[in-house]
């Protein structure tokens, strides 16, 4: 698959990432569970961590109390400054926990000083590794990552209704229509996350290959539907809300900077999306105006270890 620089998140304003903050759901804690047992178990310290696309900073956070110091590293000014701004102003004044711009690719190379070689224990990328130049993330991430260290990388696949939720199959086809609808707007990364990363390039499938990492430890865990994945599990959202997270996502972004006129009107492409799934829940037997769906996806962690 072509690389392709992403562009869309780079460019959020402060502005922007905070509603991406506000939006997006964090993960679940037995998620995090996981990557630390699985780190810890195999080896790997808790010293420092680096988390990679970091956003409004939420992973990194969460993660920070498991060590020592934690870095959290975005390509985009407007995400850095967001995680900055959300994050606690002792933790960032003492050094437990710092936010600065730099690349997947670069891993800190860039800054003043660097993140040294071998210094890292881990590296986590959530919902970002569909947008790394793969080769040479690996590369950077076999420089700075210590032996046994570990690469942890996670996302959610397309959107679909819970079964639970009232006229799901008509739901469902809704969504279908709304992905065609964003398909020009889709980057190969956005085709990696449907896929389930089931063809994100490894160290040993990456051209040329990445030595010094574990093939055989390879570990990859999914969950059908986003319970124990997400912060909320399956959550049931009113349809504003609903909207709100749909306009998060990184083609819908790239729909309504094609499409500035509709942007804020009733043909936004959310908002045709959010009509339409209003309807089809009242045809349930939903009441109008407090109409609430319920959202599913498929979650998937891959984790890579480093030679010992």
């Amino acid at each position: 698959m072509p690389v392709q620089t992403e562009q869309t998140f780079r460019d959020y304003t402060p502005e922007q990432g905070k509603s991406y903050a506000q939006n997006r759901l964090d993960y679940h804690p037995a998620l995090y569970s996981t990557i630390i047992s699985h780190h810890t178990s195999t080896g790997g310290q808790l010293d420092s961590l680096v988390d990679l696309g970091t956003g409004p900073g939420n992973v990194a956070q969460n993660l920070s109390k498991h060590f020592t110091q934690t870095t959290g590293l975005d390509p985009s000014e407007g995400m850095i400054q967001t995680a900055r701004s959300l994050s606690d102003p002792n933790a960032l004044a003492q050094g437990k926990i710092r936010f600065e711009v730099s690349s997947a690719e670069e891993i800190g190379s860039n800054l003043s000083p660097p993140i040294a070689d071998g210094s890292v224990d881990l590296i986590v990328a959530a919902t970002a590794a569909h947008w790394f130049d793969m080769p040479k993330f690996w590369k950077s991430a076999a420089r700075v990552l210590k032996p046994g260290g570990s690469v942890a990388i996670w996302a959610s696949g397309g959107l679909r209704a819970d079964r639970a939720t009232p006229n799901a199959e008509a739901i469902d086809a809704r969504v279908e229509v709304f992905e065609e609808e964003m398909r020009p707007f889709f980057a190969p990364g956005n085709l990696l996350t449907r896929g389930l990363y089931k063809d994100l390039r490894l160290p040993w499938t990456v051209e040329p290959a990445v030595e010094g990492f574990e093939k055989d430890s390879f570990f990859r865990k999914d969950w059908d539907g986003v319970d124990e994945f997400l912060a909320k599990g399956q959550p049931e959202v009113d349809l504003g809300t609903f909207e709100k997270m749909i306009g998060t996502m990184s083609p819908v972004t790239r729909w309504r900077e094609a499409h500035p006129e509709a942007v804020g009107t009733e043909q936004d492409i959310v908002r045709r999306f959010r009509r339409d799934v209003e309807k089809l829940l009242r045809d349930a037997g939903q009441e109008l105006g407090k109409e609430r769906i319920r959202g599913s996806a498929q979650g998937f962690l891959l984790i890579v270890k480093r030679e010992k």
